[in-house]
C-alpha cells in the first residue's frame, strides 16, 4: 500500500524529533549519548612546599700532627715530628702527604774518627712523601663495659724525597698503622714506616733502611 507523499513526510518528521531533543539537552562540551557524571567536577589545587635538605659533612679530609722516633741507618735514633694531610677517596682507600723533620747525630763516629762525619756534630734530616693507603682490617676496641671505639688497621706505600747532609734522595716509603676513631672528627693514629733511600756518606753509596715509629692525633673535616 502506498502512502500519500504528505503523510510520509509527516511520519519522518515525527521520528526525527526525539533524537534532536536529546542532542539539544546534552551539556556543552559533552558528546551526545555520553554517560551523565563523566565530566570532572573537582579540579585539585595542590600547593607544593619546598623541602630543606640538610648538608651532612663528608669528613673526607684529615689533618694531623705526629711525633716519634726516626732511626737513621749507621747514625742511631733521634726524635721526629711532622704534619700529615690526607684525603679519603672511599671508606677503604685514602691518600696521605707527610712532612717530617729530625736531627741526626754522629756522636758514635766521633769516638773513632777525629772531627766525625758532620761539621757541627748534628745534621738536619727532612723528608716529604705521598703514600696510598688501604684500610685492610676494620675492627673495634672495647674500653670498660659500656664504651667501644672503631679501629682501622691499614697499610701504606708511596714515594717521596729525603734531604740529609746536603744530599737529596728519592725515597720509597712503606709500612702499616692503626687508627683509633675517637669521634666523628678525631682519631688517634700510630704508624710504623720504613724510608728506603741511598747515601754515600761513609765512602761508598749504599741503600739504607730508616724505620720510623710515630704516634699522632688526626682531625677530620
Amino acid at each position: 500500500m502506498r502512502l500519500p507523499l504528505p503523510l510520509l513526510l509527516t511520519c519522518l518528521a515525527l521520528a526525527a524529533a526525539p533524537c534532536a531533543s536529546r542532542a539539544q539537552a546534552a551539556p556543552p562540551g559533552t558528546a551526545a549519548g555520553a554517560a551523565p557524571g563523566s565530566e570532572q567536577v573537582i579540579v585539585p589545587q595542590v600547593q607544593r612546599r619546598e623541602l630543606w635538605v640538610p648538608k651532612y659533612p663528608s669528613n673526607d679530609f684529615s689533618l694531623g700532627l705526629y711525633g716519634g722516633s726516626y732511626s737513621t741507618q749507621n747514625f742511631g735514633s733521634a726524635g721526629v715530628a711532622g704534619l700529615r694531610l690526607g684525603y679519603h677517596v672511599t671508606e677503604d682507600l685514602f691518600f696521605e702527604a707527610s712532612l717530617g723533620r729530625s736531627r741526626v747525630s754522629d756522636a758514635d763516629f766521633r769516638q773513632v774518627l777525629p772531627g766525625g762525619i758532620f761539621p757541627s756534630g748534628r745534621e738536619t734530616l727532612s723528608y716529604a712523601d705521598v703514600v696510598a693507603g688501604y684500610n685492610a682490617l676494620p675492627g673495634e676496641v672495647f674500653i670498660g663495659r659500656g664504651r667501644a671505639y672503631a679501629t682501622q688497621g691499614y697499610v701504606v706505600l708511596g714515594l717521596g724525597s729525603t734531604k740529609f747532609a746536603s744530599q737529596t734522595r728519592q725515597t720509597f716509603v712503606g709500612g702499616f698503622g692503626l687508627r683509633l676513631i675517637l669521634g666523628d672528627h678525631l682519631a688517634l693514629q700510630a704508624d710504623v714506616r720504613d724510608h728506603v733511600y741511598s747515601l754515600d756518606l761513609l765512602g761508598r753509596r749504599q741503600s739504607t733502611q730508616n724505620p720510623e715509629l710515630s704516634l699522632g692525633l688526626t682531625a677530620f673535616f
